[in-house]
């Protein structure tokens, strides 16, 4: 879950994170769920990817993203409505489950919109 101050705007995008040098897509997926939500991943399965361009907080941005679908080696994580994380002191975030149906009618706003594709 994000909001832009700018938009006041709260949107949706799927978990994921940032990309080191010199590290593949798919040990940066395992890295980033294990560092942010302490979680092992398993059933790992590359899907495609994403360019998206897009504003967030009034600034341009564009990103390259590299898309998995892979399931929790730990079934606690499907029981959970949602947790709070963080990526640095300062920024907290909600992770949380929600029904395809309630992006699909647009009760929710999922960004990049293109992710319906792969839903």
């Amino acid at each position: 879950q994000g909001y832009d101050p700018v938009k006041q705007e709260t949107f949706y995008r799927a978990l994921g994170g940032g990309v080191e040098f010199g590290e593949t897509s798919h040990a940066a997926l395992k890295r980033e769920f294990q560092e942010e939500i302490q979680a092992e991943l398993t059933n790992i399965k590359y899907l495609g990817c994403i360019e998206n361009l897009f504003t967030f907080n009034g600034r341009q941005g564009h990103e390259i993203i590299q898309l998995y679908q892979c399931d929790f080696a730990d079934s606690k994580f499907y029981q959970l409505e949602s947790l709070v994380f963080s990526e640095s002191p300062h920024h907290k975030h909600r992770a949380l489950w929600i029904d395809i149906s309630r992006l699909k009618s647009g009760e929710f706003r999922l960004v990049p919109e293109v992710f319906f594709e792969y839903l």
